[in-house]
């Protein structure tokens, strides 16, 4: 099974709560000496969470966005032990074990939709990501992109594949498309959406799907009360993505339609 090259670190200080993200994320120092953006698997929406994060990011990156480096983190239970504060307390001590990290871009500042630059192909390459993996979550109100070293960087993509909350029925989303999309913070500067889309397409090639895909790790995909096994759970999130991009002209006509 061919997988990406994807680095795996241990946690070896807690820095930091970012108390703006609903899932509490951390600033953490890893073994490597650099720092991190810790996603907890015992955060609200769990591992699945993680899942969608990875899979979207490093789609993101396969069609030629920046994105952080994303790293697996080994959080050992000393952490929740030391940690004063009850509600943080909690959530290491229900994340230990393999997280997900994002290299923390010191100094990076909030894509403001008003004053930021975008320019029209990364515009349209976000759009049509998030309508390919349904992202709810990239709006004005919460734009989940970063401006480092006048570059755009997309983080925060754990609330995608909404679908995976309820596998009994995720078979009902692979001919929908997205009509939130009309919410997209960059909606407006995506100008360029059929040439973005050919070059998703021929970016995002089966291999390098099942290449992601086959990355996630296995324990992620054993959760409580899940239908599916691990193996059926990796096949449904290729037949998702592999649904998505051969309706990928009616999710171009979508946005267009919304802007």
């Amino acid at each position: 099974m061919t997988k990406l090259d994807i680095r795996t670190v241990d946690v070896t200080q807690y820095i930091t709560p970012l108390r703006e993200g609903g899932s509490l994320p951390a600033i953490v120092k890893a073994d490597d000496d650099f720092l991190y953006v810790l996603k907890f698997r015992g955060a609200g929406q769990g591992k699945k969470a993680l899942i969608a994060e990875f899979i979207g990011g490093e789609l993101a990156r396969a069609i030629g966005l920046k994105v952080p480096e994303l790293v697996f983190m080994n959080l050992d239970d000393s952490f929740s032990k030391m940690e004063p504060d009850e509600e943080i307390q909690d959530l290491l001590k229900f994340s230990v074990g393999l997280n997900l990290g994002l290299h923390y871009l010191s100094g990076s500042i909030t894509f403001d939709p008003l004053a930021s630059v975008a320019d029209a192909k990364t515009a349209s390459k976000v759009v049509l990501l998030d309508s390919i993996i349904s992202n709810i979550d990239r709006t004005s109100k919460n734009p989940n992109i970063l401006n480092w070293n006048k570059e755009l960087w997309v983080i925060d993509n754990g609330a995608s594949f909404y679908f995976h909350h309820n596998w009994d029925t995720w078979k009902n989303h692979l001919i929908r498309t997205f009509p939130l999309i009309k919410d997209h913070v960059l909606l407006s500067r995506a100008t360029d959406l059929e040439n973005a889309s050919k070059e998703i397409i021929k970016a995002l090639d089966k291999t390098t799907i099942k290449n992601i895909i086959n990355t996630i790790p296995e324990d992620w995909l054993i959760n409580e009360g899940d239908s599916l096994t691990p193996s059926e759970i990796r096949d449904a999130y290729t037949d998702y993505l592999d649904a998505k991009l051969a309706m990928i002209d009616s999710l171009v006509k979508e946005a267009q339609d919304a802007r």
